[in-house]
């Protein structure tokens, strides 16, 4: 029997390691969208190289070519279509486009800072001349940057997704162990489900401006009306893949849980949440995808400041760079959408087991 030299046993072992930690970081990288990574570190740590850039290609190669020929198609075409506000911008017009706004977000917040400052030092000149009764502490009311726009409808979307899961998630559990809640709650999604966000802001336009009748309140007016428009349109893929996912559980576990005589609270939550769950977090993903889609209309006619807004303005400003900048928050709009979306399946990787993505 041939003796194998320790040397080359603790290379193997060393290398089997390596593979082990690629494959355990697979995962992730195919949460965070970067999947091409697993082929190129396996490429690097030696295991059959070949193989491992036909991979390369697919995951990243194949991708970047599809963009490259979109640029490419787009920069040579935009300047052949005219419209009223000029021909339209090619991909050089875009980025100059969205360095300028990240130039004026960088102006603005200097503005904002000098502005505190001379409150600052007005303020402190009044307590040292004896007249601290006269200090006032003022907020700035410059234009909000593009980022400020930004932030205001993440934090929109994710106020009106969180109401609508509240709502969805107990309502699709009470229609999957149900059919009477099943057969109550059927027709209403079949009815309110196909329903356009411009034909629900209308009705939630009225109901906040009776109900919340100034703007001093936690929570703005158009803050509100965006937020459960979103809340009204995307509840229900929530509502129906909880539903779908409860009424699919093993029926064996549900006759263990009445040998065991668990109360409803424990039933729900030590067996049918879990074994819900993959499609629970699918209906999310949905929601989520939805609510931000449904967004930028409702900020468009609720004004509220987020990029739906800044969409409207720049429509209606008109000018030479409106174009551009609609097309900065198109490109904005996709990527943040893409981004909702790798948080959730995050989460969803995090709580289930599922393989779906």
């Amino acid at each position: 029997m041939t003796a194998i030299d320790p040397e080359t046993l603790d290379r193997e072992a060393r290398r089997t390691r390596r593979f082990t930690l690629i494959n355990k970081a697979d995962a992730w990288f195919q949460v965070l969208g970067l999947g091409w990574l697993t082929p190129v570190l396996k490429a690097v740590a030696g295991d059959n190289p070949k193989a491992q850039v036909g991979e390369i290609w697919r995951l990243l190669g194949v991708p970047l070519l599809a963009i490259a020929l979109f640029l490419a198609a787009w920069g040579s075409l935009a300047p052949k279509v005219q419209t009223s506000l000029g021909a339209v911008p090619g991909p050089s017009q875009v980025w100059e486009q969205a360095i300028k706004l990240n130039e004026d977000a960088v102006r603005e917040r200097e503005k904002e800072a000098a502005f505190y400052d001379r409150q600052d030092v007005r303020n402190a000149k009044l307590v040292a001349d004896g007249r601290a009764e006269d200090v006032k502490h003022r907020v700035y009311t410059g234009k909000p940057t593009y980022y400020q726009q930004i932030w205001t409808s993440i934090k929109t979307v994710f106020f009106g997704f969180l109401i609508a899961s509240v709502f969805a998630i107990p309502l699709g559990i009470a229609a999957g162990l149900s059919q009477t809640a099943n057969a109550a709650l059927n027709p209403l999604i079949q009815i309110f489900k196909p329903v356009s966000p411009l034909a629900w802001l209308p009705i939630v336009t009225m109901i906040v401006s009776a109900v919340y009748a100034s703007n001093d309140g936690m929570f703005s007016k158009s803050f509100l009306i965006s937020a459960i428009t979103v809340t009204l349109c995307s509840l229900w893929p929530t509502l129906i893949n909880t539903a779908l996912g409860v009424s699919s559980i093993d029926k064996d576990l549900l006759s263990v849980s009445r040998v065991l005589k668990m109360n409803t609270w424990t039933k729900i939550t030590k067996l049918v949440l879990p074994s819900a769950l993959p499609l629970i977090f699918t209906g999310l993903r949905l929601s989520l995808g939805v609510g931000w889609m449904v967004l930028i209309a409702a900020e468009m006619l609720a004004q509220n400041p987020g990029l739906g807004k800044f969409v409207w303005d720049e429509f209606q400003n008109g000018s030479s760079q409106s174009l551009a900048k609609i097309m900065v928050a198109v490109f904005t709009i996709g990527i943040i959408g893409f981004l909702l979306d790798r948080v959730m399946y995050a989460l969803q990787s995090m709580f289930t087991f599922s393989a779906n993505r």
